[in-house]
């Protein structure tokens, strides 16, 4: 039996080097939270995801547990794609890409928008 080579590529998560970082206050650009905005708090490079606290809250049916007695229905935070946000920039706050710029053997994270660094 013969593997399909289509399938294999689909499947496989690609990893990307990411410009958003821990701590970074980003804007959601699309789907049902469009317009929010939030700090990072984790990556998930492997899925090229990130985790927004109060943004992409799910609805999670659990059993009763001893941690959990009652069960129920519990919300929690699920991860977004990171390509549906934008960084905020602290210096001009505004939503916008980010650049990189090599100063003094040190690679710095810039705004496209005003050209100012956007590293703390």
């Amino acid at each position: 039996m013969k593997k399909n080579k289509k399938s294999n590529i689909k499947n496989k998560k690609l990893k990307f080097k990411l410009k958003l970082k821990k701590g970074d206050t980003v804007v959601v650009m699309s789907g049902k939270d469009k317009g929010k905005t939030g700090q990072i708090e984790k990556v998930l490079p492997k899925t090229n995801q990130i985790l927004i606290p109060g943004v992409n809250i799910v609805k999670k049916h659990a059993k009763p547990t001893k941690k959990n007695p009652h069960g129920g229905i519990i919300q929690i935070n699920r991860p977004i794609p990171i390509s549906n946000v934008m960084l905020i920039c602290p210096v001009c706050n505004k939503a916008t890409r980010v650049g990189f710029k090599m100063l003094d053997n040190k690679k710095l994270r810039i705004c496209k928008k005003c050209k100012e660094s956007i590293e703390q």
